[in-house]
């Protein structure tokens, strides 16, 4: 049953400068989407390489106001409803998105369907929006017309601490966002939302401490790479082995989003969580962290 899924971020931006990088069409198309076009009250879209069946704009704009934009997607076959809403809180603005159609977490797993993607494909757009308005380099997107999956950022943070966040259960916990346990060995086992809740972990398949993890995820392997820069951390990120002809667009948007974090963790001296926690229908219970 498709149901709605409902994400939270905040930022520290005010609610007018967040107003106006959702409602822009040039702010939308440095951190959202390849192309967009805004004419507020009546068009709002956004199309290209970067957006799920984005060979065209498929957005029919409903509501917008001050506060807040609703709009009709059709995507995965299907006429979506998407809501995104701001407002000042705790000296920052609370971003709410909702998307409507959702599938389900065994669906998004799975990646049988686009409509499984939107989830992860909101965290990122979401993680970039806030570093966007807080004036931070941007995460790398998603190219869903593209098999290759592979990106690079630069951490402004020494490597032995990086490598450290990416190895440490708890220390990955907080800024992913979601319990993992890992053995940090080749060979070693690797389970989100921790072994108990995970009867078929993935494995790790190659790791050199402080530079390096490999890990299978039945079939498909992730891998980072860490290299010091100029006393900071390049980390090189790459998704490959999986059937390119069902790209694992939901799980590399997933990734990323992570990454946007674990940039800000290392980054921010008075680092907290963007995330609230979203509401995802049947997403098992245990596996997210935090608040």
């Amino acid at each position: 049953m498709d149901e709605t899924v409902v994400l939270r971020a905040r930022t520290r931006a005010s609610a007018d400068r967040v107003r106006r990088a959702l409602t822009d069409a040039t702010e939308l198309a440095t951190w959202l989407a390849e192309h967009a076009e805004v004419e507020l009250p009546d068009r709002f879209a956004f199309w290209g390489r970067h957006t799920p069946e984005g060979d065209a704009p498929h957005q029919t704009l409903r509501h917008a106001d001050e506060h807040s934009l609703r709009f009709d997607w059709a995507v995965g076959g299907e006429d979506t409803t998407v809501e995104i809403a701001w407002s000042a809180q705790d000296g920052g603005t609370l971003v709410t998105l909702s998307q409507s159609h959702f599938p389900g977490w065994g669906v998004a797993v799975a990646e049988t369907s686009v409509l499984g993607h939107l989830y992860t494909y909101w965290c990122l757009s979401l993680a970039n929006l806030v570093d966007h308005v807080e004036g931070r380099p941007l995460t790398p997107k998603v190219d869903f017309t593209s098999t290759a999956m592979r990106g690079e950022v630069l951490i402004d943070a020494p490597t032995e601490a990086v490598a450290r966040s990416l190895v440490d259960a708890g220390e990955y916990s907080r800024w992913f966002g979601a319990k993992i346990d890992i053995e940090a060995w080749e060979g070693g086992r690797v389970a989100m939302g921790g072994f108990d809740h995970d009867p078929h972990p993935a494995k790790v398949v190659d790791f050199e401490p402080g530079k390096r993890m490999g890990v299978d995820w039945h079939g498909m392997v992730s891998t980072w790479e860490l290299a010091e820069s100029g006393g900071a951390t390049r980390l090189t990120f790459v998704q490959s082995g999986f059937d390119t002809g069902q790209p694992p667009y939901a799980a590399w948007a997933g990734w990323l989003s992570g990454v946007a974090e674990l940039r800000r963790y290392h980054e921010l001296p008075d680092w907290r969580p963007i995330w609230l926690r979203p509401e995802v229908p049947g997403l098992p219970e245990g596996v997210l962290s935090g608040s």
